[in-house]
């Protein structure tokens, strides 16, 4: 086979895999396994064919006009560099793991036939976003992982913590992608075509008539996908959804489409150093506020996902300072250990049982139960934290030193501005990120919680991709940052010694901290007793996590956290520890400025409708039934009193007419 047939085959498999999985999910459930696994499966191989094939070399390029527009042609295209080529096949391998972990996490679950086909929706729709060369094909993906992420965070829909949680993700990333499509079209207006390689010849032609109108509306939508401020509250209530699903939003999916896409089209946002400077406005208020933000969760899912905020933000940052290089190579190391992260966190749940889901002040000897999540999530945290020699180092240090080359003049792509943002944020945001990795893993696996009846072991599927994960997390940054550049335009990816130093030695000190912290609050602190906890029979983790959700507690939403006197954020945050566990009051805000005109002006409309409206429609009406009321009563069926109304207009017709002829 040709690479262009292989290429379009990788996301045609799972696309083909969700139809017949909706199709025979009811009929044949005993196929909804093969159908969620194979065709992903099948996709990888192919992914990695394609990337062999395309050697970090020329882009595979070819094009079919879709149909005839009149105006702008739309055309089934394909562009696939080094960026797409790896990038295709991240997304590829952390699906097929979730796909593989979901077979065990979800096991008993009635609903796993239609989750398993959405999940394979979810994963062709990002594989079309990474190929396509079109922008409007690159949409239809886009806005079909919208409503594939409104579906699967919505899984366990009998709770309303879940369907909060879907609906705002859905509005929240819709608001975005308003300004973004109006973008798309003023950018065909100006260039003349959809197709990403003739924009880009545009935009090195000056042929870009409105630059900073056009990226900025674009920024929107990549804030709303990719959960950067001020439309990043969804994301943290978005892990009412299933474990798996969380993994694959945060590491491969939806949230990485923003930034791979500002990667594609980087030249037209260089074009304007205003949008430039925003973007790195965006990214230094994203991946500091969100790191703080982490700090203070007791939600082991929720910490991960304001972890994941501040990660997209360092991808942005980097790409604010003109580098998609690095920007690329973070989000595909983010994107196994993140994934890692979060089918540890699966596993965790499991083994914990908490009714809050995975609150950490109340997990206890997790260390011995669940060896195999212990240390792979240790691995996972340490490429999180940025530690040489693991994944995120490599990759993180790569933005920080592309942001040292702005403000040191080396390059002029980006504004001076923007150098310093990303850098000096950068480097407080590795301060914190270590600090709350560490906190997490102290609480998770060293805290002093309750302790919850034994589930016995995962299954084994589900501590297999715990192990393939964490191999990328271990080893891809060591080799990577040398293979790399000759995928990515030949941009040097090597760590500078500066950020190097700096990096480290901060990521250290907010991890020792934290860790002093630690053994002076669990020395001096009362053992407090912290509620009892629900015991869960041995099985499906899913479960586990369905009844946990459906308990009420305060998990999601309006985040309440337990009192536990040995969780050293408290100490570190201190008067911002309650103002932080909230997301800064966001939500609160968003509520004020928003929701509440948008419901008064909706009773507003309800009232003027049913008391004017409906009132004139009434009156309208009233006149013609009297009248026919009237006739009605005329109509008595006596032939007398008919005789005697027709004597009496006789009469009355009689005196008119001698009246008249007087008159005359």
């Amino acid at each position: 086979m040709t690479t262009t047939t292989l290429a379009v085959l990788v996301p045609l498999l799972p696309f083909l895999g969700a139809l017949a999985g909706l199709l025979l999910g009811r009929t044949a459930p005993g196929f909804a396994r093969p159908l969620a696994v194979l065709p992903t499966l099948a996709s990888l191989a192919l992914a990695a064919t394609v990337t062999a094939r395309q050697g970090g070399g020329a882009p595979v390029d070819a094009a079919t006009e879709l149909t005839p527009t009149g105006s702008v042609p739309i055309e089934l295209a394909l562009h696939i560099d080094g960026f797409a080529a790896l990038t295709a096949v991240v997304v590829a391998t952390v699906a097929t793991c979730v796909q593989i972990y979901s077979t065990g996490y979800l096991r008993d679950d009635p609903r796993y036939p239609s989750y398993a086909a959405l999940v394979s929706l979810f994963t062709s729709a990002m594989l079309l976003v990474v190929y396509t060369g079109d922008l409007m094909v690159l949409l239809v993906g886009w806005e079909v992982m919208g409503i594939c992420s409104y579906f699967l965070v919505g899984h366990y829909w009998e709770t309303p913590e879940a369907r909060a949680a879907s609906l705002k993700a859905f509005l929240v990333t819709k608001l975005g992608d308003v300004p973004f499509l109006i973008g798309l079209f003023a950018l065909a207006a100006d260039t003349g075509s959809f197709r990403i390689t003739r924009i880009l010849g545009a935009v090195a032609d000056g042929g870009i008539d409105h630059p900073t109108l056009i990226a900025l509306l674009l920024l929107a939508g990549v804030a709303g996908k990719s959960a950067q401020f001020p439309l990043h509250t969804w994301l943290p209530d978005a892990m009412a959804g299933p474990t798996p699903v969380s993994a694959l939003i945060h590491a491969a999916t939806m949230v990485a489409a923003g930034v791979y896409f500002v990667a594609r089209l980087l030249p037209l946002f260089e074009a304007s150093q205003a949008a430039m400077t925003v973007l790195a406005v965006m990214a230094a208020v994203t991946m500091t506020g969100s790191a703080v933000a982490a700090l203070a969760q007791d939600d082991i899912k929720r910490v991960l996902a304001y972890s994941t905020i501040g990660q997209l933000g360092y991808m942005t940052g980097a790409l604010a300072v003109a580098d998609r290089g690095a920007a690329v190579f973070h989000l595909l190391s983010h994107g196994a250990f993140k994934a890692l992260l979060f089918l540890a966190a699966g596993v965790i749940i499991h083994a914990a049982g908490t009714n809050s889901l995975a609150a950490m002040s109340r997990m206890s000897h997790l260390r011995d139960r669940v060896p195999d999540a212990y240390w792979t999530m240790t691995v996972a945290l340490l490429a999180l934290a940025a530690i040489p020699p693991f994944s995120g180092f490599f990759s993180k240090e790569a933005v920080l030193g592309v942001a040292e080359h702005v403000v040191t003049g080396h390059t002029e792509h980006a504004p001076a501005a923007a150098g310093w943002i990303v850098l000096l944020a950068g480097l407080l945001t590795a301060l914190l990120t270590a600090a709350y990795a560490t906190r997490l893993w102290l609480l998770a696996f060293r805290g002093s919680g309750t302790e919850a009846p034994d589930h016995g072991r995962q299954p084994l599927t589900m501590t297999t991709a715990l192990w393939v994960l964490a191999v990328p997390s271990l080893a891809f940054g060591g080799f990577a940052f040398r293979v790399l550049p000759d995928w990515f335009d030949g941009q040097d990816l090597t760590p500078t010694l500066t950020t190097s130093v700096l990096g480290t030695g901060v990521a250290l000190v907010g991890g020792i901290v934290t860790y002093a912290t630690w053994r002076h609050t669990t020395a001096h602190a009362a053992r407090v007793p912290l509620g009892a906890v629900a015991a869960h029979p041995e099985g499906d983790a899913g479960q586990v996590e369905a009844e946990a959700i459906a308990s009420h507690e305060p998990a999601y939403g309006d985040v309440a956290y337990a009192a536990d006197p040995s969780d050293p954020g408290r100490l570190l945050l201190g008067r911002l520890h309650r103002h932080a566990a909230v997301g800064f009051h966001l939500d609160a805000v968003y509520s004020a400025l928003f929701v509440r005109p948008v419901r008064a002006g909706a009773s507003l409309v309800r009232f003027l409708d049913r008391e004017v409206v409906d009132t004139y429609v009434r009156g309208a009406g009233t006149l013609p039934r009297w009248l026919g009321a009237a006739v009605r009563r005329a109509q008595t069926g006596n032939l007398q009193t008919y005789v005697s109304a027709l004597l009496a207009g006789t009469v009355v017709l009689a005196v008119a007419a001698v009246l008249v002829a007087t008159g005359a």
